[in-house]
Formats: C-alpha cells, structure tokens, sequence
C-alpha cells in the first residue's frame, strides 16, 4: 500500500489510533489542515510530532494562550543595526502543531487564516511564502470550555478534516501500559509526500458520485435543523479526501465507501445547527447520517 512505512512508524508512535492515523495521512496527501478533537492524554501532540519527524518535514509548535498575539505567529518585523528585519514566526514550517487552538482569542485565530488558505503570510504589506508542503494541525479539548474562544465558522472551514481522537481499545490500554511508544523513524520526505498528493489529485471519481454529493449539498441548504447548507468549499474538501483514501487504498478511482469515510471528517464541523436542534439534543452526525442515507446509494 502507498506510504506504508510511514503509516506504519504513526502506528507505532499511538497505539490503537489507526483510524486517526489513516485520516490524518489522506488530510495531509490532499494538501489540507487537520484538527484534532478529544480529550487530554490521548496522544494528539505526539501523533503530529511523530508524524512531521517520520515524514522528514521541518515541526514547530505553537501553545495558544490567551495573551499570544498574531505577531507571536506569524513573526513581525524587529529594528536591527540601523533598519527593520524580519523575524519569522514559528508559522514558517512545513508541520505546523496549534496547541490548544481555541485558548487564544479570535484575533490571534485569525492569524492562521492567510497562512492555511493562501500558504502565504502578509506582515507590514509584504507577502511570504510558506515552505511547501504545508500542514497546520490544531488541536483542541471538547470538553474544557472555561477560558476558550470557540472557533468561528469561517476558521473552522479553513481545516479539510475535523479527526475525532477517542480512547483506543483495552488491547491498545494494555500495550500502552506493557511498552512506550516508539519514537518515531524517518519513513518518507517532502517529495514523496507532494508526489503522494499529485497521485491522489489524479483518482477519477465517477458522474454517479458527482451528483450524489452536489444532491447531499441541496438537502443540507433544506435541512430545517441546519442554519444553512454546505458550501462548495465543503465539497471540494470531502472529494479531496475521499480521493485520498481511495489513493491509499491503492485504487485509482473513487469507491462509494470511500465518500462515506471521507463525509464525517470532511463534513461535520461544517454542518451549524439552529438553536433548537441544539436543545433537542440533535448533533451535527446526526443530520449528516440522515443526508447521506438520502443522497447516497446503499
């Protein structure tokens, strides 16, 4: 299979999280930003530091506080010996881990706005380039929300996969308790991840498929439990995905199951329920399951 030695270094890396590891690989071969979702202790620091480190890529990491500021990111420009430099932030990597993205606030968030979609950022009107590839994976704690700035609908559209990290299977407690993780061992580089990309850009996805994902995108406008419908941004996100998946699956075309793995990650994060789904107790996986029961073939 494409990329198995790198896969295999992330399963060793965290036990139990195959799932996670697989999503976060078709994430990043289709050129999009991940956030990572669950509670502390379950390994999302370490999966992205294992992941730039066995995929040769340049890693910073940056802890979201409250009082971080946008310069604190993106860098600023300093006065030295007679005029100003620039100092890159930490946003100039190739693996870019947020901490704890929601503990900063709006103002700061918006400073990784630029950088994910346009993989460029402007300080005092001067325009950088980012280093290619270029992945930011954010992190955030779904249950802690004293002291945190939920991210708004625009910056959560900026991440192609929200990826649920949950506690592993009691094989997977065992062997954390039996044996430490591996560290991580160099699998891949640069070039074969942006060689990995260009593969999965070019797997065919069938007309079928088309319009049964632009027939979800309609319901979802309709959905009286949604505030508004998907966007084509989300479409583009979940046909990147899933062609992702179907290139590590080693296929060069788009399988239906492959739409229904992609649709959760690509998805979820972009449906916003009214005010009375909420207190209905309704979810966002909830109204995606009954979408795609009515857009999708069994």
């Amino acid at each position: 299979m494409p990329l198995e030695a790198l896969r295999d270094s992330l399963n060793r890396v965290l036990y139990g999280q195959e799932e996670v590891v697989e999503t976060l690989l078709a994430t990043a071969i289709a050129g999009g930003h991940a956030l990572l979702e669950g509670l502390p202790g379950l390994g999302k620091t370490q999966l992205a530091r294992g992941f730039a480190s066995a995929s040769g890529l340049s890693y910073r990491r940056i802890q979201f506080t409250p009082d971080l500021l946008p310069a604190d990111v993106t860098g600023t420009d300093v006065w030295k010996d007679g005029g100003f430099e620039f100092r890159a932030g930490p946003i100039f990597a190739q693996v870019v881990l947020a901490d704890e993205i929601n503990r900063a606030t709006p103002k700061t968030q918006s400073a990784l706005l630029e950088a994910m979609q346009e993989r460029a950022v402007t300080v005092s009107g001067v325009r950088r380039e980012l280093p290619r590839p270029f992945l930011v994976i954010a992190t955030q704690n779904p249950i802690e929300l004293e002291g945190t700035y939920p991210l708004p609908e625009a910056q959560l559209d900026r991440f192609m996969a929200k990826i649920e990290v949950r506690a592993p299977a009691r094989s997977a407690w065992l062997r954390i308790l039996q044996e430490p993780p591996a560290e991580p061992v160099s699998a891949t580089d640069a070039g074969e991840l942006l060689a990995a990309s260009a593969g999965a850009a070019a797997v065919r996805t069938a007309s079928s498929a088309l319009e049964a994902m632009v027939n979800l995108a309609q319901l979802s406008a309709e959905e009286e439990r949604l505030r508004f419908g998907l966007s084509p941004r989300a479409l583009q996100a979940w046909l990147a995905l899933a062609r992702s998946f179907a290139w590590l699956a080693g296929r060069a075309h788009v399988d239906w199951p492959d739409l229904r793995r992609a649709a959760r990650p690509a998805l979820s994060h972009r449906l916003f329920l009214t005010e009375e789904a909420e207190f209905g107790g309704v979810t966002a996986a909830d109204v995606l399951k009954d979408l795609m029961q009515k857009a999708l073939p069994e």
